[in-house]
């Protein structure tokens, strides 16, 4: 069997950070920097390191998880499908000498058949995987941004930039960074709305 069949590099879709975006190398500062903002003129500006609020909403954390959890899942039915389908062509070979012809072309239409459902197989779950993680995504986006409408009319700002590595903001005042206000504000409202609807 040939090595395609198995399933590359499922477990590492929830590990995707969000857009993409490279973590940056220090992100230590939002956590000790204070939360205050900027103003330039009458705009009041504040940003959020983005792949911090992602990686620590705890949200995000959770379905990350039942996603890899699932991926392991998917992982180990298709090993099993692929061994079993291994067994069989191992042991069409060795009795392919005891066979006539027409039956050993039958058996080898009939094993590629078997390879060909089993790669459908593989794509359909790699597919499911990452349309969990696409809406993942649009949950967290979606979220994330009525929170920072809330945030931005809570606390008089009129904008909040996304700082990412590589983005287009190269440098912002650590005064201006509100990334664990947020975090710890999107954190508070996942949980108490875990919590009533425990209840």
């Amino acid at each position: 069997m040939k090595k395609g069949l198995k399933l590359f590099g499922i477990l590492g879709l929830a590990t995707v950070l969000f857009y993409g975006c490279n973590q940056p190398a220090a992100t230590s500062s939002e956590g000790s920097t204070p939360e205050t903002t900027t103003a330039s003129g009458d705009l009041k500006v504040a940003f959020v390191y983005t792949d911090s609020v992602i990686n620590k909403y705890e949200y995000f954390v959770k379905k990350s998880e039942e996603i890899t959890e699932k991926g392991k899942k998917f992982e180990g039915e298709l090993q099993s499908r692929a061994q079993g389908f291994e067994r069989e062509v191992a042991n069409f070979q060795q009795s392919a000498n005891s066979m006539t012809q027409n039956q050993a072309l039958a058996k080898q239409d009939e094993l590629g058949k078997k390879q060909q459902n089993l790669m459908t197989y593989r794509d359909n779950l790699m597919q499911e995987l990452s349309v969990d993680e696409a809406n993942l995504y649009n949950e967290v986006y979606t979220q994330v941004q009525e929170y920072l409408d809330n945030y931005a009319k809570e606390n008089s700002l009129d904008v909040i930039l996304s700082y990412t590595r590589g983005g287009a903001v190269w440098y912002a005042s650590d005064a201006m960074d509100v990334t664990k206000a947020v975090i710890d504000g999107l954190n508070k409202k996942y949980n108490s709305t875990s919590t009533d609807s425990a209840k």
